[in-house]
């Protein structure tokens, strides 16, 4: 841990617009890309929000001996804001995840490192994201550029200790897919028996049965035992 009176390490917070292993600057900004998120500290964790306090003002005070000509500004800006309340860039109202909090954004010119629970770098990027809650080591110093003063907030490591749901509009695979069933339950669907093919039986009409030729009988023909010759229908023996 550092002495630093301007450095503070957060308790349990949650990240937003978080841009911790790429630089980001909003588009049309002619701003440098920074690395950075947005931290959500909540209005119960009045223990960190105390320390802050402390470490922004040792930041008003180095910077009235060093940015600000001995004199403090009577208007300076702060980078803490209340989620109940609007944001100062455009008068909004904060978001619903920024309700109960206190607001602030820190940023670093330099990737910072981010670690998992037992303090292990994370690699794998898609652990990090929007939602989750985390640790943050942040520093406070007093600026004076273009005109404007005032008190701004530096990105240190990052530590995950939770995971959340994530913010900007995304869905779980729970949500788009349903409650998971149980694999002893799930049968796949059964093909369908595919139906044998009959050619049908035309019942064969009395019209249609085979007509059998019809061969005139043959008469018996008869022979005179005496001559031998065909009667032919006559009288034997005449």
């Amino acid at each position: 841990m550092t002495n630093r009176p301007t450095n503070v390490t957060t308790g349990k917070v949650r990240l937003s617009y978080a841009n911790l292993f790429k630089p980001y600057t909003r588009p049309g900004s002619t701003q440098e890309p920074k690395f950075s998120t947005t931290i959500l500290l909540p209005k119960a964790d009045v223990f960190t929000k105390q320390r802050i306090d402390a470490a922004v003002q040792a930041a008003i005070d180095e910077g009235v001996g060093s940015k600000w000509g001995g004199v403090r500004p009577p208007q300076l800006h702060i980078p803490i804001h209340d989620g109940d309340g609007v944001r100062p860039s455009d008068g909004m109202p904060y978001g619903d995840e920024c309700k109960g909090h206190w607001v602030f954004t820190a940023s670093s010119n330099r990737q910072q490192a981010v670690v998992d629970i037992n303090v292990n770098p994370i690699i794998d990027q898609s652990e990090v994201y929007s939602g989750m809650y985390a640790r943050v080591n942040v520093n406070f110093f007093p600026y004076n550029s273009n005109g404007r003063k005032g008190v701004g907030c530096g990105l240190g490591p990052v530590q995950k200790i939770a995971d959340g749901e994530p913010l900007g509009g995304g869905i779980t695979a729970e949500q788009a897919f349903g409650t998971p069933v149980p694999q002893q339950q799930y049968a796949p669907p059964t093909q369908p028996t595919p139906l044998q093919y009959q050619t049908p039986q035309t019942p064969i009409t009395q019209q249609q049965q085979p007509q059998q030729q019809q061969h005139p009988q043959q008469q018996q023909v008869q022979y005179d035992p005496i001559t031998g010759a065909p009667i032919n229908g006559g009288v034997m023996g005449i």
